[in-house]
Protein backbone atom coordinates (compact mmCIF):
# COMPACT_ATOMS: atom_id res chain seq x y z
CA UNK A 1 0.00 0.00 0.00
CA UNK A 2 1.86 3.62 -0.80
CA UNK A 3 1.22 6.38 1.44
CA UNK A 4 1.46 9.69 0.44
CA UNK A 5 3.55 11.97 2.08
CA UNK A 6 5.27 15.88 1.72
CA UNK A 7 7.56 15.17 3.80
CA UNK A 8 11.49 14.21 2.73
CA UNK A 9 13.51 14.31 5.71
CA UNK A 10 17.59 14.41 6.17
CA UNK A 11 19.21 12.90 8.99
CA UNK A 12 22.44 14.21 10.00
CA UNK A 13 24.60 11.67 11.55
CA UNK A 14 24.88 7.27 10.42
CA UNK A 15 25.22 6.27 13.71
CA UNK A 16 23.09 4.05 16.22
CA UNK A 17 20.51 7.05 16.64
CA UNK A 18 20.46 8.39 13.18
CA UNK A 19 20.17 4.96 11.28
CA UNK A 20 17.25 4.31 13.64
CA UNK A 21 15.44 7.62 13.48
CA UNK A 22 16.20 6.75 9.13
CA UNK A 23 14.71 3.56 9.82
CA UNK A 24 11.01 4.45 11.46
CA UNK A 25 10.95 7.44 8.67
CA UNK A 26 11.48 4.93 5.75
CA UNK A 27 9.40 2.29 7.11
CA UNK A 28 6.45 4.74 7.65
CA UNK A 29 6.63 6.09 4.02
CA UNK A 30 8.80 9.04 4.32
CA UNK A 31 11.84 9.32 1.72
CA UNK A 32 15.28 9.89 3.98
CA UNK A 33 18.40 11.85 2.91
CA UNK A 34 20.95 10.14 5.45
CA UNK A 35 24.00 12.14 5.45
CA UNK A 36 27.56 11.26 7.41
CA UNK A 37 31.00 12.39 6.83
CA UNK A 38 32.13 8.75 6.42
CA UNK A 39 31.28 6.75 3.26
CA UNK A 40 31.90 3.62 4.81
CA UNK A 41 29.56 3.73 8.14
CA UNK A 42 26.91 5.36 5.38
CA UNK A 43 27.40 1.86 3.35
CA UNK A 44 26.84 -0.05 6.61
CA UNK A 45 23.70 2.30 7.51
CA UNK A 46 21.80 1.47 4.36
CA UNK A 47 22.23 -2.13 5.09
CA UNK A 48 21.11 -1.55 9.06
CA UNK A 49 18.30 0.39 7.91
CA UNK A 50 16.47 -2.20 5.92
CA UNK A 51 17.31 -4.58 8.49
CA UNK A 52 15.84 -2.34 10.78
CA UNK A 53 12.73 -1.80 8.99
CA UNK A 54 12.21 -5.47 8.30
CA UNK A 55 12.34 -6.05 12.12
CA UNK A 56 10.11 -3.64 13.53
CA UNK A 57 7.47 -5.02 10.70
CA UNK A 58 7.98 -8.62 11.81
CA UNK A 59 7.10 -7.12 15.35
CA UNK A 60 4.48 -5.12 14.43
CA UNK A 61 5.68 -1.63 15.00
CA UNK A 62 5.70 -0.59 11.49
CA UNK A 63 2.83 -1.32 9.03
CA UNK A 64 4.37 -4.02 6.70
CA UNK A 65 1.93 -2.75 4.47
CA UNK A 66 3.07 0.46 3.54
CA UNK A 67 5.66 1.45 0.64
CA UNK A 68 9.03 2.37 1.96
CA UNK A 69 10.34 5.51 1.68
CA UNK A 70 13.33 5.58 -0.56
CA UNK A 71 16.32 6.05 1.08
CA UNK A 72 19.23 7.94 0.08
CA UNK A 73 23.00 8.35 1.79
CA UNK A 74 25.76 10.68 1.06
CA UNK A 75 28.27 12.52 2.12
CA UNK A 76 27.10 15.93 0.46
CA UNK A 77 25.53 18.22 3.01
CA UNK A 78 24.20 20.45 0.30
CA UNK A 79 21.78 17.39 -0.63
CA UNK A 80 19.47 18.47 2.41
CA UNK A 81 18.33 21.73 0.51
CA UNK A 82 15.25 20.07 -0.42
CA UNK A 83 13.90 18.36 3.41
CA UNK A 84 10.68 19.67 4.88
CA UNK A 85 13.00 18.74 8.34
CA UNK A 86 16.12 18.09 9.05
CA UNK A 87 17.22 16.17 12.16
CA UNK A 88 20.73 16.54 13.43
CA UNK A 89 21.53 12.88 15.65
CA UNK A 90 25.02 13.22 15.57
CA UNK A 91 27.14 12.61 18.61
CA UNK A 92 27.12 14.06 22.11
CA UNK A 93 29.37 16.55 21.90
CA UNK A 94 28.59 20.14 21.42
CA UNK A 95 31.21 21.25 18.84
CA UNK A 96 29.95 18.30 16.51
CA UNK A 97 26.22 19.24 17.10
CA UNK A 98 26.33 23.08 16.52
CA UNK A 99 28.95 22.21 13.38
CA UNK A 100 25.96 19.66 11.52
CA UNK A 101 23.34 22.22 12.43
CA UNK A 102 24.89 25.42 11.53
CA UNK A 103 25.49 23.74 8.44
CA UNK A 104 22.38 22.58 7.60
CA UNK A 105 20.07 25.30 8.55
CA UNK A 106 22.02 27.50 5.94
CA UNK A 107 21.16 24.99 3.36
CA UNK A 108 17.57 24.94 4.11
CA UNK A 109 14.77 27.07 3.07
CA UNK A 110 13.20 29.34 5.77
CA UNK A 111 10.70 28.06 7.61
CA UNK A 112 12.02 24.42 7.32
CA UNK A 113 11.72 22.82 10.50
CA UNK A 114 15.36 21.88 12.05
CA UNK A 115 15.46 19.12 15.26
CA UNK A 116 18.76 18.19 17.39
CA UNK A 117 18.02 15.12 18.91
CA UNK A 118 19.98 15.65 21.50
CA UNK A 119 19.87 14.04 25.05
CA UNK A 120 21.55 16.72 27.06
CA UNK A 121 22.79 19.45 25.30
CA UNK A 122 20.41 22.23 25.68
CA UNK A 123 18.32 23.55 22.62
CA UNK A 124 19.37 26.95 23.38
CA UNK A 125 22.72 26.76 23.52
CA UNK A 126 22.35 24.92 19.72
CA UNK A 127 20.57 28.13 18.81
CA UNK A 128 23.05 30.33 19.15
CA UNK A 129 24.93 27.89 16.05
CA UNK A 130 21.62 28.00 13.19
CA UNK A 131 20.74 30.58 11.13
CA UNK A 132 17.31 30.89 11.95
CA UNK A 133 16.62 30.02 16.07
CA UNK A 134 12.98 30.18 15.64
CA UNK A 135 12.84 27.17 13.08
CA UNK A 136 15.21 25.00 15.70
CA UNK A 137 13.40 22.41 18.27
CA UNK A 138 14.57 19.15 19.84
CA UNK A 139 13.22 15.85 19.71
CA UNK A 140 14.47 13.56 21.93
CA UNK A 141 14.10 10.35 20.38
CA UNK A 142 14.35 6.85 22.26
CA UNK A 143 15.88 3.90 20.95
CA UNK A 144 15.17 1.94 19.10
CA UNK A 145 12.93 5.06 17.72
CA UNK A 146 10.25 2.04 15.88
CA UNK A 147 10.10 0.23 19.67
CA UNK A 148 9.40 3.10 21.98
CA UNK A 149 7.04 5.64 20.32
CA UNK A 150 7.09 8.60 22.46
CA UNK A 151 10.05 11.28 22.63
CA UNK A 152 10.45 14.18 24.68
CA UNK A 153 9.25 17.18 22.14
CA UNK A 154 11.73 20.36 23.71
CA UNK A 155 10.44 23.95 23.58
CA UNK A 156 13.60 26.55 23.66
CA UNK A 157 13.35 29.63 24.83
CA UNK A 158 13.78 30.81 20.60
CA UNK A 159 11.94 28.07 19.44
CA UNK A 160 8.35 29.44 17.07
CA UNK A 161 5.36 28.11 17.37
CA UNK A 162 5.36 27.34 13.74
CA UNK A 163 8.60 24.74 13.96
CA UNK A 164 6.64 23.35 17.20
CA UNK A 165 3.46 22.84 15.22
CA UNK A 166 5.84 21.11 12.19
CA UNK A 167 7.43 18.90 14.85
CA UNK A 168 4.49 17.90 16.02
CA UNK A 169 2.79 17.33 12.27
CA UNK A 170 6.28 15.09 11.42
CA UNK A 171 5.54 12.89 14.52
CA UNK A 172 2.49 12.29 13.89
CA UNK A 173 3.40 11.45 10.48
CA UNK A 174 6.09 9.22 11.75
CA UNK A 175 3.16 7.50 14.32
CA UNK A 176 5.14 9.10 17.40
CA UNK A 177 3.59 10.52 20.59
CA UNK A 178 5.54 13.54 21.94
CA UNK A 179 5.40 14.92 25.46
CA UNK A 180 6.18 18.98 25.16
CA UNK A 181 8.87 20.01 27.90
CA UNK A 182 11.14 22.93 28.55
CA UNK A 183 14.94 23.64 27.99
CA UNK A 184 17.63 22.62 30.34
CA UNK A 185 20.38 20.03 30.19
CA UNK A 186 18.99 16.88 30.19
CA UNK A 187 15.71 18.13 29.85
CA UNK A 188 12.96 15.99 31.72
CA UNK A 189 14.73 11.72 30.60
CA UNK A 190 18.46 12.36 30.95
CA UNK A 191 18.44 14.73 34.13
CA UNK A 192 17.32 11.45 36.18
CA UNK A 193 18.15 8.78 33.97
CA UNK A 194 21.73 9.73 33.56
CA UNK A 195 22.33 10.16 37.21
CA UNK A 196 20.21 6.56 37.71
CA UNK A 197 22.92 4.85 35.27
CA UNK A 198 25.93 6.34 37.14
CA UNK A 199 24.40 5.60 40.93
CA UNK A 200 23.80 2.02 39.28
CA UNK A 201 27.71 1.60 38.06
CA UNK A 202 28.63 3.49 41.35
CA UNK A 203 26.62 0.76 43.41
CA UNK A 204 28.63 -2.53 41.26
CA UNK A 205 31.75 -0.52 41.46
CA UNK A 206 31.90 -0.53 45.47
CA UNK A 207 30.95 -4.31 45.50
CA UNK A 208 27.65 -3.18 47.10
CA UNK A 209 25.90 -5.88 44.47
CA UNK A 210 26.51 -6.89 40.88
CA UNK A 211 24.80 -5.82 37.60
CA UNK A 212 22.37 -8.58 37.39
CA UNK A 213 21.13 -7.80 40.95
CA UNK A 214 20.98 -4.11 40.33
CA UNK A 215 18.66 -4.62 37.64
CA UNK A 216 16.17 -7.27 39.29
CA UNK A 217 15.82 -4.91 41.89
CA UNK A 218 14.32 -2.79 39.58
CA UNK A 219 12.38 -4.46 37.47
CA UNK A 220 11.19 -7.09 40.24
CA UNK A 221 10.49 -4.36 42.88
CA UNK A 222 9.66 -1.38 41.08
CA UNK A 223 8.14 -3.10 37.77
CA UNK A 224 10.34 -1.38 35.15
CA UNK A 225 10.63 -2.92 32.17
CA UNK A 226 14.68 -2.78 32.31
CA UNK A 227 16.68 -2.32 34.87
CA UNK A 228 19.62 0.85 35.00
CA UNK A 229 22.59 -0.93 33.71
CA UNK A 230 20.69 -2.42 30.71
CA UNK A 231 19.22 0.41 29.69
CA UNK A 232 22.84 2.25 29.93
CA UNK A 233 23.58 -1.01 27.22
CA UNK A 234 21.12 -0.15 24.88
CA UNK A 235 21.65 3.72 24.90
CA UNK A 236 25.49 2.97 24.84
CA UNK A 237 27.67 3.73 27.41
CA UNK A 238 29.82 6.00 25.57
CA UNK A 239 27.01 7.76 25.19
CA UNK A 240 26.05 7.68 28.78
CA UNK A 241 30.07 9.16 29.59
CA UNK A 242 29.43 11.95 27.09
CA UNK A 243 26.01 12.81 28.58
CA UNK A 244 27.23 13.42 32.16
CA UNK A 245 29.87 14.86 30.81
CA UNK A 246 27.35 17.58 28.93
CA UNK A 247 25.37 17.43 32.30
CA UNK A 248 28.47 17.84 35.01
CA UNK A 249 29.41 21.20 33.05
CA UNK A 250 26.34 22.83 32.41
CA UNK A 251 25.18 22.15 36.48
CA UNK A 252 28.00 21.53 38.71
CA UNK A 253 26.73 18.44 40.34
CA UNK A 254 28.86 16.05 40.89
CA UNK A 255 26.60 13.20 40.86
CA UNK A 256 26.73 13.34 37.22
CA UNK A 257 30.70 13.21 37.12
CA UNK A 258 31.31 9.81 35.59
CA UNK A 259 32.24 6.80 37.72
CA UNK A 260 36.19 5.42 37.02
CA UNK A 261 33.88 1.92 36.30
CA UNK A 262 31.80 3.57 33.27
CA UNK A 263 35.23 4.95 32.17
CA UNK A 264 36.94 2.08 32.41
CA UNK A 265 34.11 -0.16 30.44
CA UNK A 266 34.76 2.83 27.72
CA UNK A 267 38.27 3.05 27.50
CA UNK A 268 37.92 -0.78 26.86
CA UNK A 269 35.52 -0.44 24.15
CA UNK A 270 32.82 -2.29 26.16
CA UNK A 271 29.99 0.27 25.30
CA UNK A 272 27.46 -2.10 25.59
CA UNK A 273 24.97 -3.94 22.59
CA UNK A 274 26.46 -1.97 19.94
CA UNK A 275 30.08 -3.97 20.50
CA UNK A 276 28.83 -7.02 22.17
CA UNK A 277 29.47 -6.52 25.89
CA UNK A 278 28.91 -3.58 28.37
CA UNK A 279 27.79 -4.75 31.49
CA UNK A 280 25.87 -7.55 30.04
CA UNK A 281 27.32 -9.61 27.64
CA UNK A 282 25.54 -9.33 24.12
CA UNK A 283 27.81 -11.60 21.65
CA UNK A 284 25.57 -13.09 18.94
CA UNK A 285 22.45 -10.96 19.91
CA UNK A 286 20.15 -9.44 16.90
Amino acid sequence: MSRQTSSRVAVLGAGVMGTGIAALAVGSGVPVVLVDIDEERLAKARAEVARQVRLAQFLGHLSATTTAGELETTTDLARVAGATAVIEAVTERMEAKAAALAGASAVVAPGTLVVSNTSAVPIDELAQHVTRPADLVGIHFMNPPYLIRTVELIRGPRSGDAAIRAAEQLLAELGQASVLVGDGPGFVINRILQRAINEAARVVEEGIATPEAVDAVFTGCLGHRSGPLATGDLIGLDNVVDSLHVLLERTGDEGYRPCELLLTKVKAGEFGRKTGRGFFDYEGAQ
